[in-house]
């Protein structure tokens, strides 16, 4: 399947080889970013990314609502397992409440507690937590903020900063994953912990060392917990997604630290 029409979201990467109960996995990118944000995710287990209006998509940014309807238009029958990062965690929540067809959220260090809603306390909290994070995350991020552009990630922010997430999720049902790393101060423990607690099924993961992009930088780790969820078929070595039997969860294939991959 190739790219969809430019008035509407835009689906980055098709994986058709699905089992009948088995949970797909779609990946909504964070502010600015797109389907290369995931792609480390992506060569491990089979999985698709919606690119939406500030999240890998230059055009105007409606309510966090409308958002979701986007959203929900764009994933097949189901079910499906929905995964958020930083401030498409709103837009996934919102989507989940109000479809049956998503079995589960993995929320990854979701945004914006209140204190954060003010300019001085994000602009602090983003540099302490961009010193923590990979440098060779840099180049990547910033050819990802070109090309959604500046203006369009204004837009979602304030569309998201004031989202009443905490609220939302406490009318979603399904597992809800909360993930944050130890070095990220854009997702504070305490906020984290809150959003947790009000899923009716929802638990806080805690990333040791990770800091914000751990989509980006710690794909194993995501991995683990989508199969947690009951995920995708794996992708085995030559690409392709694979199959795998009804019941059994996917395999992570382990790769040496590197450098990215």
């Amino acid at each position: 399947m190739g790219v969809a029409a430019a008035t509407g979201p835009v689906l980055a990467q098709v994986s058709s080889d699905r089992l009948l109960g088995v949970p797909g996995v779609v990946l909504v990118p964070g502010l600015g970013l797109d389907q290369r944000s995931s792609a480390r995710v992506r060569r491990r287990i089979a999985a698709d990314v919606v690119l939406l209006p500030g999240m890998g998509r230059r055009s105007a940014v409606p309510s966090i609502d409308d958002l979701a309807r986007l959203l929900l238009g764009r994933l097949g029958p189901g079910p499906v397992l929905l995964v958020g990062h930083s401030q498409s965690c709103e837009v996934v929540v919102a989507a989940a409440a109000r479809d049956d067809r998503v079995t589960g959220l993995l929320l990854l260090g979701p945004t914006t507690d209140p204190p954060m809603r003010r300019l001085p306390v994000l602009a602090l909290r983003w540099v302490r937590t961009a010193v923590r994070e990979p440098w060779w995350q840099v180049p990547l991020i910033l050819a990802q903020w070109l090309r959604t552009g500046p203006r369009a990630m204004v837009a979602l922010w304030r569309r998201t900063a004031p989202d009443p997430v905490d609220e939302r999720l406490r009318g979603v049902g399904v597992p809800v994953l909360v993930v944050r790393g130890t070095r990220d101060a854009l997702c504070p423990r305490d906020w984290a912990a809150h959003l947790a607690g009000c899923a009716p099924r929802g638990r806080l993961v805690e990333l040791a060392g990770a800091a914000h992009m751990t989509v980006q930088s710690h794909p194993d780790d995501v991995v683990r917990l989508l199969q947690e969820l009951g995920a995708a078929p794996a992708v085995p070595a030559g690409g392709r997604p694979g199959r795998r039997r009804s019941g059994a969860l996917p395999e992570v294939r382990r790769r040496r630290p590197r450098g990215p991959s």
